[in-house]
């Protein structure tokens, strides 16, 4: 039973449906090494990644955040109209205004929905996903779309090796409301200030348009860093987190990390301690690191192939620039 704690109003919230958008094009290893100095074998083995997914021009951020929605409340057994709030979480949107929630709830018909955006990188679902928790719990909304969108592509150099083979596009949401038992565990977040140069862009958007000599911005991602904060910072976390939750590390059927690369998931399995029966989300190998989106598309994947079920207990956990991370324990839909 996950620990619920909160408002003390009685209410409980739990995620009622999951869905996924991918883009169509598929990309190869081989096709990604056309441009760097790599090789197929160099990516999977330092990555795990085999393909991913790029985006076309018609596959914007708004349209793959409505896709994944639509296929979330269908799976809740609900309509549009339904939706109270939608949050959406992405660090890859290039238009400040309209914000993303308010594109994509148009695109959705959720017309009646407020909308509103979170800023929190690759962490950026778990922290919507808390929050979301929070409107159920208090009875602010009844219903709530959780989307995190991503077009990864549009703000990673081609060129740079450290990240060109590692990010890729998509969009993945959940809905959240009302359950006669707690679905969704208290959230667990942190950041870790001292290292916001480890993963962060290149320049400033506005110095680059008012001159023609800036470079492009692009993101950039000191590895190395990263990962020694996450081996040590989110290992902590999440095992806060699995507290927080009122569960032991054994209670856990499903572990759905941020799909940052093969690396890092296997080091979080193993340090948090799980049981060796659980399951353990690899979306990363056919979808690529997708950010904000990887959980919840790493959720869709693993419920569609049936290699978890409906009710069984996951750990989530988000981390990325700021540096920084949130993750809770949830009961799958």
């Amino acid at each position: 039973m996950i620990r619920q704690t909160g408002a003390g109003t009685g209410r409980h919230a739990a995620i009622l449906g999951v869905g996924g958008y991918r883009p169509r094009r598929v990309v190869s290893n081989i096709e990604v090494c056309a441009g760097i100095d790599s090789t197929p074998e160099w990516i999977e083995s330092r990555s795990g990644i085999r393909e991913r997914r790029f985006a076309d021009e018609r596959e914007t951020l708004a349209m793959m955040a409505a896709q994944a929605s639509a296929t979330a409340l269908a799976g809740a057994g609900l309509r549009p109209e339904a939706v109270d709030l939608l949050l959406a979480a992405s660090m890859s949107d290039l238009v400040q205004t309209p914000p993303l929630a308010a594109r994509a709830s148009h695109a959705l018909g959720a017309h009646a929905a407020a909308a509103v955006d979170v800023s929190g990188a690759c962490a950026g679902f778990c922290h919507a996903l808390a929050a979301a928790r929070d409107a159920v719990l208090t009875g602010s909304a009844e219903y709530v779309v959780v989307v995190a969108a991503e077009r990864m592509t549009d703000i990673v150099d081609p060129a740079d090796r450290n990240v060109s083979v590692l990010f890729a596009d998509g969009a993945g949401a959940v809905v959240v409301g009302p359950s006669a038992v707690a679905g969704v565990g208290p959230v667990v977040r942190r950041a870790d200030v001292r290292y916001t140069d480890a993963l962060r862009m290149s320049g400033d958007w506005g110095r680059y348009a008012a001159s023609l000599e800036e470079e492009r911005p692009w993101m950039r991602m000191d590895g190395r860093r990263v990962f020694q904060w996450v081996a040590d910072a989110v290992v902590r976390g999440g095992r806060e987190v699995i507290r927080a939750s009122g569960i032991e590390p054994a209670d856990l059927e499903v572990f759905i990390p941020h799909q940052a690369n093969e690396r890092l998931i296997d080091l979080l399995a193993e340090r948090l301690g799980l049981s060796p029966t659980t399951v353990v989300a690899r979306d990363v190998v056919t979808s690529g690191n997708t950010s904000a989106a990887s959980i919840p598309l790493a959720m869709e994947t693993l419920l569609a192939s049936g290699g978890a079920r409906s009710g069984q207990l996951a750990l989530l956990l988000g981390f990325g620039a700021g540096l920084n991370f949130a993750g809770q324990v949830v009961r799958l839909p």
